[in-house]
């Protein structure tokens, strides 16, 4: 990377784990928020990450890709970040669904009651924001450290996820939460 831009350091999985852990420990319920906060902050220098990747691998900037390629790039692009492998699928016009069995943030050795890779959760916002230019929400809606197969997480406008994760805790599928509100 140039100097012009923050460097990208990569974070041990076993280290963003620990302080997951130890934000529950010392914050209980409220650890959610500075994870989210730090995620969110490093959206930007991910995404230099990202658009530097995708020059390298003969891709266009991430804002200039068709969807096909823009996932393909970004399937790429946090496969080799040592993020996992992701897979994308449209829920209608208001959601995209963000889906690895092997996200980096999970950990199904310390379980959790519910979907919680909150860093993930800011850090996405931010990035797939800057890419469509303009403010993206990210909710986990199943999570490996809560049992679950896989990692499950939405991007849309803050207003449907709002609504969404509203239907998601009185016990709605986040399918028909998402289908109700398109």
């Amino acid at each position: 990377m140039s100097s012009a831009h923050a460097p990208l350091s990569s974070i041990p999985h076993q280290s963003l784990r620990a302080l997951r852990a130890a934000l529950v420990r010392d914050l209980g319920d409220q650890f959610a928020g500075p994870l989210q906060e730090a995620g969110f902050a490093g959206g930007a220098t991910v995404l230099e990450a990202f658009r530097e990747w995708c020059a390298a691998h003969g891709f266009a900037a991430p804002a200039d890709l068709p969807m096909p390629r823009f996932r393909e790039a970004a399937r790429g692009f946090f496969l080799e970040a040592g993020w996992g492998e992701v897979t994308f699928e449209a829920l209608g016009d208001a959601a995209v669904a963000l889906d690895a069995h092997d996200w980096a943030e999970a950990d199904p050795t310390t379980p959790m009651p519910y979907p919680s890779c909150f860093y993930s959760a800011g850090m996405l916002a931010d990035l797939f924001g800057r890419v469509a230019e303009g403010p993206l929400a990210c909710l986990e809606v199943a999570c490996r450290s809560s049992g679950a197969e896989r990692c499950r997480l939405l991007l849309g406008s803050p207003e449907i996820l709002g609504r969404v994760y509203e239907r998601f805790v009185e016990g709605a599928d986040h399918r028909d939460a998402v289908r109700e509100l398109a």
